[in-house]
This record gives C-alpha cells, structure tokens and sequence, in this order.
C-alpha cells in the first residue's frame, strides 16, 4: 500500500518524550579522577572551562523521534458506510533487552475504520516504527483514501449517482430505479421534464455523519440523457409540429 515506510489514530496525536543520551552513571567523574582538574589548581581555568562545557554538552544530548512514516489507505464506500476494522502487517526492527542489539520482527496493527469518516482522515500508531539505540521510534500514520465506486461518487456524506436515461423518457417521463449504497434499490419516479443539470435528492440515503452515525448524508441522483444518433423524416415532422420551438 502506498506510502514510504512503516501509523493516527486521527483523533490522537501524541508527543514523544525527549530522552537524555547520557545519564549521570554514564559520565560519573569528579575531581579527583579527571585529568584536567589539575590544570584548574595550577590557573589554567579556560582549558578546565572547556572541559565542564564538553560535560554538559554531553549530558543534554537528546533523543529525536524519526519522522513519521506514512501509508495510504485505501478503503471502499461501503467500509465508511458500515465501519470496518483492516489488519495489517509491519516488518520492522526493534530493540533486543540489551538496549544495544536489534531485531527483526512482524506486527500486526488493527485499524478500525469508524463509521462515515472522511477521506483524509488519519489513524497514527505511536512509536511503532524502527527502535535503534539511538532513536525515538517514528509514528506510523494511515490515511484514508476513498476506492473509485462503480456507481457512487462522494461528496462528503452525499453520495452522488448519475443515471442515464433515454430522450424519449426525459421528455415523456419514466421511473429510475436507484441503487443505494447499502444495496437496496429505491425506485424515482420522474413525472416533469428532465433537463441537463436536472437533479434530485434522496434525503437521508447518503453516508453517515462521522460524529453523528445515527443521521446520513443525501443520495444525489444526477441525470445523462442519451440523445439518438438518427431519427427517421417521418419522426422529425411529427417533433417540428408539436415541439415548441424556445
């Protein structure tokens, strides 16, 4: 799946914690056993001044977190319209009990797709991506990404369907039956005239809201009118004598 490397929950961000590379235990010298002490007995207080500045470099040596590496995720209309939960492997290294030697290991991220959430919207996993001794293990992040629809196009929590009918009944009338993107087929009667950029709407048949499951987006029903290729004299008579002209 898309992306460069090994996650938020997009609702969760977190800050990793900055960690000393050297504790006290790991630069315990005094006085008496540092070399250039001896310099400060004598005067020679810039070189020992030198030294307690390389110290202290030392001790705020810091940890960084690697960036965060980022998946696209994919997933279809109808896991934003139900909710879906996708598992997915990682490869990555991580630190043996030694803090020192490393290993290879496989881990499995469960992401839950909640429902109605946007495209876009992010799902982080902190910390899961390589540990070294020297790093702050990197976020992973998903991000969705809406599947091309056979029928549907989505416009937030509208869905958006184009149905294709014939001259004949754009101007004499018809029923559409429209598929729902929870597999039902909700027929449209279409008594007027349909023109280009005709539209109507089917309250509440859309995708759900994401902080509000309970309610749902619109199903937008667009029109395609097919117009023949070729219509014989006799029949284009008839349409000048009873067709309006503007």
């Amino acid at each position: 799946f898309g992306g460069s490397n090994p996650f938020d929950i997009f609702f969760a961000s977190s800050r990793s914690r900055m960690f000393n590379g050297f504790d006290q235990e790991d630069m315990d010298i005094d006085d008496d056993d540092d070399p250039f002490s001896a310099f400060g007995r004598f005067g020679f207080n810039g070189i020992n001044g030198v030294h307690r500045r390389h110290q202290e470099s030392l001790h705020t040596r810091r940890k960084v977190q690697d960036p965060p590496v980022i998946h696209e995720l994919k997933v279809s209309l109808e896991e934003i319209y139900h909710g879906s939960t996708k598992r997915m492997k990682i490869t990555r290294r991580r630190l043996n009990p030694d803090g020192r030697t490393m290993r290879t290991e496989d881990k499995i991220l469960n992401i839950v797709i909640k429902r109605g959430w946007k495209e876009g919207t992010k799902i982080t996993f902190p910390k899961e991506g390589d540990a070294t001794p020297d790093n702050i293990p990197a976020d992973i992040v998903f991000i969705l990404k809406d599947k091309p629809h056979s029928h549907f196009k989505r416009d937030g929590t509208n869905v958006i369907y184009t149905a294709n009918i014939s001259l004949k009944e754009a101007l004499c009338g018809c029923t559409v039956n429209i598929p729902t993107i929870d597999g039902r087929v909700i027929p449209l009667p279409c008594n007027d005239i349909i023109k280009p950029g005709t539209v109507k709407r089917l309250r509440g048949e859309g995708l759900p809201f994401p902080k509000a499951p309970s309610q749902r987006g619109d199903l937008i029903v667009e029109f395609k009118i097919r117009f023949p290729d070729r219509i014989a004299p006799q029949t284009r008579q008839i349409l000048k004598q009873h067709l309006p002209c503007s």
